[in-house]
């Protein structure tokens, strides 16, 4: 499970009444340690620390690889994700997506800069 969802969001939630302030809340209080890395690259620009252990691991994953998590992230923060791996998270507003830097963010060469092996199972 993603998120943990406290039963009124839930109900609201099954009659489809949800406001995207309510799920960005739901989102920060269920995944503190995504919320924070998240937080660190829209303020920053990048984050790049390695999670210190697997539950913080997994909440990054989750946060990023959900369409509508990352989405709503997306919306609150005012910038688009762009994630490497389970450390390596950036942020670019949305007038520079296309731009260099994101274009080299994104690209395969900066994926594959970007391993080592103490990365290997991130």
């Amino acid at each position: 499970m993603s998120l943990d969802v406290p039963a009124a969001l839930q109900e609201k939630a099954s009659r489809g009444e949800v406001e995207d302030t309510e799920f960005v809340d739901c989102i920060r209080q269920s995944l503190p340690y995504a919320w924070k890395v998240i937080s660190e690259a829209a303020a920053v620009g990048e984050h790049a620390t390695p999670p210190p252990s697997e539950k913080e691991r997994g909440e990054l994953l989750r946060a990023l690889a959900s369409d509508s998590i990352r989405g709503a992230l997306e919306r609150h923060f005012g910038r688009k994700l762009a994630f490497q791996n389970c450390h390596r998270v950036a942020a670019f507003p949305f007038s520079e997506v296309g731009g260099a830097a994101y274009q080299e963010f994104i690209s395969p060469v900066a994926q594959l800069r970007n391993q080592t092996p103490e990365l290997r199972d991130c």
